[in-house]
C-alpha cells in the first residue's frame, strides 16, 4: 500500500475510533445512575422522615404497584417557592417565648438545611384578620400622607391590645412584624420572597362600611392617594432592609358584603381601573416597576381571591391593554376548601387561566383551616368541616398543592405561619391552625402535619426549579408531581391516599428504581 494511502487509512481509523468513543460516552451519560433519598410523612407517624438512601426498598413489600416514568428533558413552568405568611399574630406569639426558642422556630421554618426552607411568603399592609386590632399607617384625613409611618409594624406590644393577649407575659415586648421578618432574613441560608397585600384602606377613604375597616369599598376619589400610600409602603419597607417582591392590590376583593374583619371591595372593573390609572403609573413613577420588564421590579399580582371564579376577574384586567402592561400575574386562594375535591381542585379553572394568559404568572397566595384545639395534630388526618361542608385536611392540602403545580402554578403560600395553640390572637374568634403552634403560657412549640407537608415541597423544590414531565397510568388515590432544581437534582413528590401501601416503580434514563410508599403518606424522592 502506498505511503499516502496508509496515512489516509490511519486518519480514517482514528476518526472512526473517536466517533466510537463519543458514542460510548454519550450512552453512558444517558444511562447515568442516581442516588435516591426518600422522605416520608404519614398517618402512621413519620414526619418528613428519611426512610431510605438506597436505590430500592426490598425490605418492604406491597401488593399494589404504580409505574412512573420521569422525563427531565421536558420542562414546564419555573417555581418561585413555597411557604406561609408573616402576620402580626405570628409576631406576637414569637414575642411570648424566649429568644433562643424563637430563633429555633425561625430556623426550622427558613433554614433549607436545619428546617424546611420556606422560600415564598406573604404579609399584610395595614391590619388584617390576624392583627391584634385595626390599624393603618396614617392619621385620619391626611390627604397629603405626610404622617405616613410603618411604626405600627415596629413598635412592639403592650399586652393590652385585646382581651386575648391580656395577662400573657411577653419575653420581648419590642418584637413585632418587621423584627420578625428581619430575623427570618438573618437565618443562615434563608432565601425567601415576600408578597404584601392590603386587607383594607383607612376607613375615611371608604364608603358603606359596617364597622371600622370592614366591608364597603374604596371611594374612587381616593384612588390616587391609595396608590401613593401603597407605593410609600414599598419604599418604607425597603428602608428597613426588606424588599417587597410582589404586591396584590387587594386581598379577597369580592368579600366585602358580610365580612367580619378588615375587608374592601374591588369589582373586576374597579380593580382594572385602579391598576391602569393609578397603581401602575404610581409604581412606575416611584421606580418600583418597569413595564418593559415586569420581572425587575415589584410584581403586581391581581385578584388574590378564590380560584373557583378567578377567570372572569383576570380576563377583565388582562383584556385591557393598559391594565395588562402593569400586571405580572394572578394570585388565588382555595376557599371553600370543602368544595375542592368535588370540583377536581379547580384544575379546569387553572388550565383556562394558563391557556388564556400563558405569559402571566400563577401564585396560590392563601389557604387555611380552622383549628381543633383538642386535637391539633390528629385533625389533619380525619374529617373536618368548614362553612361549606366536610373535608380531610391533609388529603385536601396534598391534592390541592400537587394539582395546582401540575396545572401551571408557580408558588404556594399558606396563611399564618405561626399561631397560638388556640389559634390566637384573632379578635374575630376565627381561629385557624398553622404550620407552627405556640402555647404562650408554657412555651411549648407544636409542629403540625402542615409544617411537614409544606416542607415536602419547600425543602426540596428550591427557587428557580422547573416542573418536568412524568407519566404513569391513572391510579385512584395516587397523585404526584416532578421538578428539576438548578443543581440538576430531580424531585418527585408522591401522595398515596389509599389504605394500602404501593410499590413505586420509577423509570428514568434507562434505569429503574423500586421503592415503597405507605398508606396515607406523602413522599419526596430526591434523585441526585
Amino acid at each position: 500500500m502506498p505511503k499516502k494511502s496508509i496515512n489516509q487509512f490511519i486518519v480514517k481509523s482514528l476518526i472512526l475510533f473517536s466517533f466510537f468513543l463519543i458514542g460510548s460516552c454519550k450512552t453512558q451519560k444517558e444511562s447515568k445512575k442516581y442516588k435516591l433519598e426518600v422522605y416520608q410523612t404519614s398517618f402512621s407517624g413519620d414526619n418528613l422522615k428519611l426512610v431510605t438512601t438506597d436505590n430500592n426498598s426490598e425490605d418492604k413489600k406491597a401488593t399494589k404497584k404504580v409505574n412512573i416514568s420521569i422525563h427531565p428533558e421536558i420542562e414546564f413552568q419555573k417555581y418561585y417557592g413555597f411557604g406561609a405568611s408573616f402576620t402580626e399574630s405570628s409576631a406576637w406569639n414569637l414575642a411570648t417565648i424566649p429568644a433562643n426558642l424563637r430563633k429555633d422556630v425561625l430556623n426550622k421554618l427558613f433554614s433549607p438545611t436545619k428546617g424546611v426552607g420556606f422560600s415564598l411568603t406573604r404579609t399584610h399592609i395595614n391590619s388584617s384578620d390576624y392583627s391584634n386590632n385595626h390599624y393603618t399607617y396614617v392619621e385620619e384625613n391626611d390627604l397629603s400622607l405626610s404622617t405616613f409611618s410603618i411604626n405600627e409594624d415596629l413598635k412592639g406590644f403592650t399586652g393590652n391590645e385585646n382581651d386575648q393577649v391580656k395577662n400573657i407575659a411577653l419575653e420581648e415586648p419590642s418584637y413585632d412584624l418587621i423584627p420578625m421578618i428581619k430575623e427570618a432574613l438573618d437565618v443562615e441560608g434563608a432565601d425567601f420572597k415576600l408578597i404584601a397585600s392590603p386587607w383594607s384602606p383607612p376607613s375615611w377613604m371608604k364608603s358603606n362600611e359596617t364597622s371600622p375597616m370592614t366591608n364597603g369599598s374604596l371611594l374612587p376619589k381616593y384612588y390616587p392617594i391609595w396608590a401613593e400610600y401603597l407605593s410609600k409602603y414599598v419604599s418604607a419597607y425597603k428602608e428597613e432592609g426588606i424588599d417587597i417582591w410582589g404586591l396584590t392590590p387587594q386581598n379577597e376583593p369580592l368579600h366585602y358584603h358580610d365580612a367580619r374583619w378588615d375587608s374592601n371591595g374591588f369589582t373586576p372593573e374597579q380593580g382594572r381601573d385602579f391598576l391602569k390609572n393609578h397603581l401602575g403609573p404610581q409604581f412606575v413613577k416611584d421606580g418600583h416597576l418597569n413595564t418593559s420588564n415586569l420581572i425587575e421590579g415589584v410584581k403586581i399580582i391581581i385578584y388574590d381571591h378564590n380560584k373557583s371564579v378567578m377567570n372572569n376577574y383576570a380576563n377583565t384586567i388582562y383584556n385591557d391593554a393598559e391594565a395588562n402592561k402593569y400586571a405580572w400575574g394572578t394570585g388565588f386562594h382555595w376557599y371553600a376548601n370543602s368544595e375542592l375535591k368535588a370540583n377536581n381542585y379547580y384544575a379546569d379553572e387553572l388550565d383556562k387561566l394558563h391557556k388564556n394568559w400563558p405569559k402571566k404568572a400563577m401564585i396560590h397566595t392563601e389557604s387555611s383551616i380552622d383549628l381543633d384545639v383538642k386535637d391539633p395534630i390528629g385533625q389533619y388526618w380525619r374529617e373536618s368541616t368548614d362553612y361549606a361542608g366536610k373535608f380531610i385536611p391533609f388529603e385536601t392540602y396534598a391534592y390541592d398543592i400537587i394539582t395546582d403545580l401540575n396545572h401551571g402554578t408557580q408558588g404556594y403560600i399558606e396563611w399564618c405561619m405561626i399561631l397560638s395553640n388556640e389559634g390566637k390572637p384573632n379578635p374575630y374568634d376565627n381561629f385557624n391552625s398553622a404550620p407552627v403552634l405556640i402555647n404562650p403560657n408554657t412555651d411549648e412549640v407544636i409542629y403540625t402535619p402542615l409544617y411537614y407537608l409544606l416542607g415536602h415541597f419547600s425543602k426540596f423544590i428550591r427557587p428557580n426549579a422547573v416542573r418536568i414531565d412524568a407519566k404513569s397510568s391513572k391510579i385512584d388515590g395516587i397523585i404526584y408531581t416532578t421538578a428539576k432544581n438548578k443543581d440538576g437534582s430531580l424531585v418527585l413528590v408522591v401522595y398515596n391516599n389509599n389504605k394500602d401501601s404501593f410499590e413505586i416503580s420509577l423509570d428514568i434514563e434507562n434505569n429503574n428504581y423500586s421503592l415503597i410508599i405507605e398508606a396515607k403518606a406523602i413522599q419526596t424522592i430526591v434523585l441526585k
